[in-house]
């Protein structure tokens, strides 16, 4: 289909996504309905207003190049504060509604498998199990890691996209609406709720107060780069290697393969190994959260370009609903064992987005209600979720 900016126009097509990324980061922090919404999301339904519109390409090779090389970049920037003992000791309540919540992901994605392999068949059901089972643990970053593993199809891979985006979208809509019924309320412990309907109303824009100016020096965005492509570049090399030399033949020998032979899996094992050992160096780069967090902005554009209306109606719809049993899955263990661990209805629903969209969108979450002391724990259990989202999406497809 003829688009406005053609396939092949790659610094067109990488200004409008830079200038898609700055305008939905501009308009978060500028007003509180952006906020609410988040940036990410905007991102998305930018770019599909604009895929749809045929003003951009659904597919062309700038798209490739964010998802080769500006993903894994950004994943070490997002994960230089991710002290696997500052997780535990900072995030430790969260981490057990995180925990369970990731819990009723597998589940749902055992369930989805049983329901949809037939209509799907077995091959793309085991697939998609992976790809969402991975980004409703962690990210998006982490579906792209699990369709590279398990070697899915591009229009698999869109359709996925498409159906995970879409969905992705109602669901925020959905944990941003929750807290304000009066029968959840009445259900759940609401503590931050109430200290701020307690206070005076302010008109502060909290997404804003959060990504205020920081100091960043030359030598904060230098070290952050250099380590940033170091990391990536040793994890491409290791698991080429590693890919190369471990067999397959039996179920061990094709897990290992597929641990240790997804660059993804490396990337995050890496960076998060080196920030644990060294947090003075990793944990003290100036604006490394900020630089992954536009990173990631981006990659929300590109994802959102293959949300093509007529891919949704041909493609998405059962892929739709094999995500929404996950995500239901997901709901159903945050409320049920929440309620079941006394957990207040904001840990609940943070940790839940944290699940289904990452540390980026349970910050922006979290961060546009006002629940400040949630923004820590929920981007450190949002990047836990980047680390393990690979391991349970690689072993579950290997499972299957």
């Amino acid at each position: 289909m003829t688009t406005l900016i053609s396939a092949d126009n790659s610094w067109m097509l990488f200004a409008i996504l830079v200038v898609v990324a700055a305008t939905a980061i501009w308009l978060e922090q500028r007003f509180k309905w952006a906020a609410k919404m988040s940036g990410c999301v905007l991102c998305l339904i930018f770019s599909m207003v604009l895929a749809n519109l045929n003003i951009i390409p659904t597919e062309a090779p700038a798209y490739d190049f964010v998802w080769s090389y500006v993903v894994p970049l950004s994943i070490p920037f997002l994960l230089f504060k991710a002290d696997i003992r500052k997780i535990w000791r900072e995030s430790g309540r969260m981490l057990g509604i995180f925990a369970l919540g990731s819990l009723g992901t597998v589940a749902g994605g055992i369930l989805a498998y049983f329901i949809f392999k037939n209509a799907l068949g077995g091959d793309i059901a085991k697939d998609v199990t992976s790809m969402f089972v991975g980004t409703y643990i962690g990210g998006s970053v982490n579906l792209v890691a699990m369709s590279d593993a398990t070697g899915a199809g591009s229009e698999l891979v869109s359709a996925s996209i498409v159906a995970d985006n879409l969905l992705m979208v109602l669901y925020f809509f959905v944990l941003v609406a929750l807290p304000a019924f009066k029968w959840v309320r009445r259900i759940f412990k609401h503590p931050i709720i109430d200290r701020q309907e307690a206070e005076i109303e302010s008109d502060k824009n909290m997404s804003a107060d959060y990504w205020k100016p920081k100091k960043v020096s030359l030598l904060d965005i230098s070290k952050g780069f250099a380590a940033a492509f170091m990391i990536v570049a040793l994890s491409k090399m290791l698991a080429q290697f590693f890919s190369d030399v471990i067999p397959d033949g039996n179920f061990l020998l094709e897990l290992l393969n597929g641990l240790l032979g997804n660059q993804y899996l490396l990337i995050t094992t890496i960076t998060t190994t080196l920030a644990t050992l060294f947090p003075g160096f990793f944990g003290n780069i100036a604006g490394a959260a900020e630089t992954g967090t536009f990173l990631i902005h981006i990659f929300f554009a590109v994802i959102g370009a293959p949300a093509s209306i007529i891919l949704i109606i041909k493609q998405a719809p059962l892929l739709l609903l094999f995500a929404a049993v996950i995500v239901c899955m997901n709901m159903v263990f945050s409320l049920g064992f929440g309620k079941l661990f006394g957990y207040s209805i904001e840990e609940i629903t943070a940790a839940s987005n944290a699940n289904i969209g990452g540390p980026t969108t349970s910050a922006a979450f979290v961060i546009s209600k006002g629940w400040n002391e949630l923004v820590v724990p929920s981007i450190l259990v949002g990047t836990l979720g980047y680390v393990i989202g690979n391991y349970f999406g690689i072993f579950l497809f290997t499972l299957l």
